[in-house]
């Protein structure tokens, strides 16, 4: 790949746990189990499913990803929210606050949640290494172009660098199908 070419991968609707709620979903002391590595090193998709659930709606088999991180947070998208019925923010991952309520339910237990339910924010992580020779850093905003039968360019894509990252772009499953994308494409980033 040139230098500012990103790898694009699709980002379905998933869960991120904290300790107390895998502990209260799945038991006490649970152990997530992996089905696969995902691209960013050290996490992964589990074994796991949950149902997550607001007043008007659910979405069953909801895919929990590893490892178990500080704080829990729902990830849906735009397509997904309509089915529940709520309104999340579009948001970088963590930033939960103010975010829509959501429930979660598991084989041993449910947690309601006050707030931890967004629409991922477009979003690439780079290695530092990486963003520094492009000129960018953690927090700013890129373009993408991509090339398809649908070809578009994307705005408003967040740059997240750290070291333990590798370049590689997420989108939803709502970009993804607007663009017929499938994963694994290519894409070219314009600073702007």
């Amino acid at each position: 790949m040139e230098i500012n070419q990103v790898i694009i991968n699709i980002s379905a609707r998933h869960v991120h746990l904290k300790r107390e709620h895998l502990d209260i979903l799945f038991g006490e002391g649970y152990q997530l189990n992996k089905l696969k590595d995902l691209y960013q090193p050290g996490e992964f998709a589990a074994e796991e499913q949950v149902t997550i659930q607001s007043a008007s709606g659910e979405i069953n088999r909801v895919r929990v990803l590893g490892p178990i991180r500080p704080y829990t947070q729902v990830e849906v998208s735009k397509t997904d929210s309509r089915l529940l019925k709520i309104t999340p923010p579009v948001r970088t991952s963590s930033e939960i606050e103010n975010s829509s309520p959501i429930t979660i339910i598991g084989p041993n237990g449910r947690v309601n949640l006050d707030e931890g339910c967004i629409i991922a924010n477009r979003h690439i992580h780079f290695a530092t290494e990486e963003a520094e020779e492009m000129g960018l850093k953690n927090g700013d905003i890129v373009s993408v172009e991509v090339k398809s039968e649908k070809s578009a360019t994307l705005h408003d894509v967040h740059c997240r660098v750290s070291d333990k990252y590798r370049l590689e772009m997420h989108i939803d499953t709502d970009d993804a199908n607007a663009l017929l994308l499938s994963g694994g494409e290519i894409g070219t980033i314009i600073k702007e």
